[in-house]
């Protein structure tokens, strides 16, 4: 009996490591933009944190993304500047990048058409702030 059991717990050991981890959502993106982004952004997005005033220029406001690109959400310029855009230099940037570690964890997210490996923390801030956009 005693074998069989080791079998089992193995066997769902193994079924364990088979199941796909669950795809971040906008709860996800929101609970990121809240431990990461508020303190310049601010609570809603329009780019007033409490930390703004003090900041060379003001943040972006994040609900009008979709607004000045003509009504579409523009998910691969947002990713590309959150995770670090590679145009501009880390050192002329006030907002951090966050590359890094994150890399280590990617989920598959449909940037313009395409499967992109996508951390998967970002893939949820992206449902985030494309969640908080305002209408034209």
């Amino acid at each position: 009996m005693r074998g069989t059991l080791t079998v089992v717990g193995l066997g769902m050991v193994i079924l364990a490591g088979c199941i796909e981890p669950s795809m971040p959502d906008r709860t996800d993106g929101a609970a990121f933009f809240d431990n990461y982004c508020t303190s310049c952004h601010g609570v809603g997005g329009q780019g007033n944190g409490p930390l703004a005033t003090g900041l060379p220029a003001d943040p972006t406001n994040l609900t009008l993304l979709s607004r000045a690109n003509s009504g579409t959400f523009p998910a691969a310029r947002a990713l590309s500047y959150i995770y670090g855009d590679p145009e501009t230099a880390h050192l002329a940037r006030v907002m951090p990048e966050f590359g890094g570690a994150m890399a280590n964890d990617l989920v598959p997210v449909e940037i313009d058409g395409i499967l992109t490996p996508t951390p998967r923390a970002l893939a949820g801030l992206l449902q985030y702030l494309e969640s908080i956009q305002v209408s034209p």
